[in-house]
């Protein structure tokens, strides 16, 4: 029986608070997949607690992997201790809805002595992964997939892969090529990745890739001269370390966005002055749109003026940020027109169908592209607004509600993906419980 629709705080007078937000899921996933494959035991420091990082960490354990989670200094700066070893079938992984796991652990899988299968989801199994499993094929791993070129398919590890040089499209996510980074310096030639295909997304992702690499000891050689879509790994051995992680930034969008729509002042605690995560562009993104941002010691401020100018951009590179602008876009003062993001259509489920369907059914005006929206604002009226099972479109729903009235968001619990006190935290900003009326919600 699925749960009641969670009623969206309105919000009756400027926001204003701090908020924490916990690690992010792409480096506590990478760092995982890379405390694995090293030589000793790692820790990480403020790894995040979420479905997606739960997921690859039971898939690590079914490989073999001692995994050790440890969350009694509080849920912002837990940790996890990752103990490599022998990698091993039979084994199953159960990838959820995550698209780290789906597509980094199956070049581990391919290390591993034995069969080891893959399934997830059954929106899972619509998410692209033929690029994928075709380049683990050239590079000599066996793959039994039906020939869907999806889930679920069986990965038949033979203990080593003999790696080398690969083309793949990296086009439908930039994860395709993070994949075959991360595990390439355990293959016996290393490996030599070409992108060939449409504009890569996501970017700034792949630079994450090879930065953790990179600070793990691995040489990476990365877009020299006119290789720009090339990547190296060369082979060798990691040693394990302490890791540790970001805040999550793209968890921070919600939070300031409701300080840009509501003309109030949200701080978010312990943004890095420099980081390779891709929701730092959140701070020019809603400059742009009218906020006034500030970087200091404690933390991100941004303060709502009180304007909301539509945006104008190609976010190929910051999917992720999509559903949330989207909300704001649709209580700006002028239309947005965001392009470069028709990838976003194989994401946890396809954002841009998804981001058209409700803005319109709340009364929005949104023309749906291949590769964008023009969203143009208009008086919006309640109703439920749906999820798809997307963290995303969920948060996007909440932005929402401080304006609209009587909106309703559908499985608010799908937050959990990467931030599972969501619903709460959210609550606590837009109606403090000093201030807070007896009200009553749909949980």
């Amino acid at each position: 029986m699925n749960a009641p629709a969670w009623a969206a705080p309105q919000a009756h007078e400027p926001v204003r608070g701090t908020v924490e937000v916990p690690g992010s899921k792409s480096m506590t996933n990478r760092a995982l997949v890379l405390a694995a494959l090293a030589d000793g035991p790692s820790r990480l420091v403020g790894a995040l607690v979420s479905r997606d990082t739960a997921l690859m960490e039971a898939g690590l354990r079914s490989l073999g992997v001692s995994v050790e989670l440890d969350t009694s200094s509080g849920e912002l700066s837990p940790t996890v201790d990752v103990r490599p070893g022998a990698f091993r079938g039979p084994a199953t992984v159960d990838c959820g809805l995550a698209g780290t796991v789906m597509r980094f652990l199956p070049p581990v899988a391919g290390l591993a002595d034995g069969s080891v299968h893959f399934d997830g989801d059954p929106r899972a199994r619509q998410r692209p992964m033929a690029a994928v499993l075709s380049a683990l094929r050239t590079l000599g791993v066996g793959i039994d997939d039906a020939g869907t070129g999806g889930l679920p398919f069986t990965v038949r590890g033979a203990g080593r892969i003999r790696g080398g040089p690969v083309e793949i499209d990296g086009s439908a996510s930039s994860q395709f090529i993070s994949a075959l980074l991360l595990a390439g310096f355990r293959f016996d030639e290393g490996v030599t990745v070409k992108h060939r295909g449409a504009q890569l997304p996501s970017v700034p992702y792949v630079d994450m890739t090879v930065a953790m690499l990179r600070e793990s000891g691995v040489a990476v050689h990365a877009g020299q001269l006119d290789e720009l879509d090339t990547w190296r790994v060369e082979p060798g051995r990691i040693i394990g370390r302490e890791v540790r992680i970001e805040p999550d930034l793209s968890n921070a969008a919600p939070f300031l966005a409701a300080a840009l729509v509501t003309q109030g002042t949200v701080i978010v605690r312990g943004w890095p002055s420099r980081t390779v995560q891709p929701g730092d562009q959140l701070r020019d993104l809603f400059a742009e749109m009218g906020g006034r941002v500030d970087l200091g010691p404690a933390g991100l401020t941004l303060t709502g003026t009180g304007t909301i100018t539509g945006l104008d951009r190609d976010l190929r590179d910051v999917g992720e940020l999509v559903p949330v602008i989207s909300a704001v876009a649709a209580l700006a003062d002028t239309p947005s027109h965001l392009r470069g993001i028709g990838h976003l259509r194989g994401h946890e489920t396809d954002r841009l169908a998804a981001i058209a369907t409700e803005l319109r059914a709340l009364g929005a005006i949104v023309d749906e592209g291949p590769d964008d929206l023009i969203i143009t604002p208009a008086r919006m009226r309640g109703g439920i607004f749906e999820t798809y099972a997307d963290h995303r479109m969920a948060q996007a729903g909440a932005v929402l509600g401080l304006a609209v009235p009587g909106l309703l968001v559908a499985d608010i619990a799908t937050t959990a993906k990467t931030l599972p006190n969501f619903a709460s935290m959210w609550e606590d900003l837009v109606n403090p419980a000093e201030l807070r009326p007896d009200l009553t919600r749909a949980r």
